[in-house]
């Protein structure tokens, strides 16, 4: 028995059935950072590895509640926003962190799932620039989320920074920009910060590893990292050495490997 007070951290996401994202990739990242970790459901998913084949969403009213009696209960040290679906559960996050601004939000806009499928209602796309993004402490757009966000999507790592300083300039937080989707043998992530400071950060490939749900760990683990107090920076440096330490030392599960959340 451990006599340590854990930091709390809530996830306010969808559940991914097959395990490897959403809630249950967020709870996973919490405990293997010793972060009790709390949670708010917004969407069921029907999927597996190969991809979505239904949604469900929760009732905005029944969202609120969850969000309400973790909050009533629980000194929430950070919180992360991963698959939100509709306008109206994203305008009631929106309504919460107004009302607590002291909570560190990091607000991974999930938009479309690997396989294509939508993750996000197009009517919501507005109620996400106008309402959450300002919200948050940290942004962690992939490229694609970049291009809906901006019209247009870097193509190289060298647009990186420039694309992070109109997103940071626009919103006023930091923005991650994560490169894992252009080829190479390298990863770079460039964090900006709303008073144009550019970190960047480089990480080598692992081939051979299934990463769906990469960007929920890697949100989940700098919401972590913040929830333990670490400063922003930081927090994503440590967060990036996680999920590389997952990746390499991936779980065989049946034909395939994933991220180990536990590495």
């Amino acid at each position: 028995m451990t006599s340590a007070v854990h930091p709390v951290a809530l996830t306010i996401a969808g559940s991914d059935s097959g395990a490897g994202a959403g809630i249950q990739a967020d709870l996973l990242t919490f405990a293997a950072h010793e972060v009790y970790g709390t949670t708010a459901l917004t969407c069921l998913t029907a999927q597996n590895p190969g991809g979505v084949t239904a949604i469900e969403a929760l009732p905005v009213a029944f969202v609120q509640e969850q969000i309400l009696q973790v909050h009533r209960y629980f000194k929430i040290a950070a919180l992360k926003t991963g698959m939100l679906y509709s306008a109206g559960i994203i305008a009631a996050v929106a309504d919460f962190l107004r009302g607590q601004r002291k909570i560190p939000a990091v607000v991974d806009p999930v938009m479309v799932a690997t396989s294509g499928v939508g993750l996000l209602k197009p009517d919501a796309l507005a109620a996400v620039r106008e309402q959450l993004l300002s919200l948050a402490l940290l942004v962690t757009p992939n490229l694609d989320e970049v291009g809906v966000l901006l019209g247009e999507k870097p193509a190289t790592a060298a647009e990186f920074a420039a694309a992070g300083q109109q997103l940071a300039g626009t919103y006023g937080v930091a923005f991650l920009i994560k490169g894992g989707h252009l080829p190479g043998d390298e990863l770079t992530d460039v964090l900006v910060k709303p008073d144009g400071s550019v970190k960047i950060y480089t990480s080598p490939r692992v081939d051979g590893v299934d990463t769906h749900g990469s960007g929920c760990t890697l949100s989940a683990a700098i919401a972590a990292n913040l929830a333990k107090g670490l400063a922003l920076d930081d927090a994503v440096g440590a967060a990036r050495a996680y999920l590389l330490r997952g990746l390499e030392r991936s779980l065989l599960v049946g034909d395939r490997r994933f991220i180990n959340h536990r590495p």
